[in-house]
């Protein structure tokens, strides 16, 4: 398993000087999170930008998460058409920004974060379905997995969903387990990864204490060297990546000793 960053963690700095910065802290693993549209523009200045230090700094792009995950409820799982076929449309730009920033190290050839409709949205489980299975399409013809992610504001925080998903989407099925999003739903992670086994492909990680539950790791009380034995006795695959908020650490530099203590617990 090899655990990195996502350059969420240091928002709202600029995607590429993200990049550049877990680069210079050593951190060989990324996953990056689009902030603009114009970022996934091949030839823009940024992406040739992000494109430098990934190959200068020998980065392997581990997943790819889009700043327009809001917008899945109003287009993706839409019932007005139009609108879906201009998020699928932006998205394959995204399949296509990370083949060209050389995804594919990771589990499926890289992995793409899908946050999904929020929970008050009116879409049936149907229609849901149908719209995530025509998305993870899109992706395997890209070369990408496209995986859900559990967000407590959205219909995925619910494990019942989760793992109606599971079952529904078979072999296609994907998951990104982010344990603060489960500590949200009010939900121990190591439930849901009870209840997804296999699909997972992909975890977001922080830690957590009785009153705050995003924190640098080893600054609370998770114990990730269970959560690993128990992800290694499933044969877990994929990958993982430390993402926080700008508030919940000090300087950059501690985001690098989350990687090492996290690699320790391995």
């Amino acid at each position: 398993m090899k655990i990195g960053i996502s350059t969420a963690s240091l928002y709202p700095m600029h995607t590429e000087d993200a990049l550049l910065t877990v680069a210079k802290l050593g951190i060989k693993n990324v996953e990056i999170f689009l902030n603009s549209v114009g970022e996934a523009s091949p030839e823009g200045k940024i992406f040739s930008s992000m494109q430098d230090t990934i190959k200068h700094y020998g980065l392997n792009l581990l997943a790819l998460h889009p700043f327009s995950s809001p917008l899945e409820t109003l287009f993706l799982f839409s019932s007005y058409d139009r609108r879906v076929d201009e998020i699928m449309e932006l998205y394959k730009r995204y399949f296509e920004a990370m083949s060209a920033l050389g995804a594919g190290t990771g589990a499926g050839g890289g992995i793409f974060v899908v946050h999904g409709a929020i929970a008050s949205a009116k879409c049936p489980n149907e229609r849901y379905i149908e719209r995530l299975s025509r998305l993870i399409r899109a992706g395997r013809e890209a070369g990408v997995t496209v995986a859900q992610e559990n967000v407590s504001y959205c219909r995925s925080g619910d494990i019942a969903f989760l793992e109606m998903l599971a079952r529904e989407l078979g072999d296609s099925a994907a998951f990104v387990l982010d344990i603060k999003q489960a500590r949200r739903s009010g939900a121990s992670p190591l439930e849901m990864l009870d209840s997804l086994g296999d699909k997972i492909v992909h975890l977001h990680l922080s830690d957590s204490n009785d009153t705050a539950d995003c924190l640098p790791i080893g600054a609370g009380g998770f114990d990730f060297a269970e959560l690993f034995a128990r992800l290694k006795e499933r044969g877990y695959k994929g990958d993982a990546v430390v993402e926080l908020y700008r508030e919940n650490y000090g300087d950059y530099s501690a985001l690098a000793d989350c990687v090492a203590r996290l690699e320790k617990s391995l």
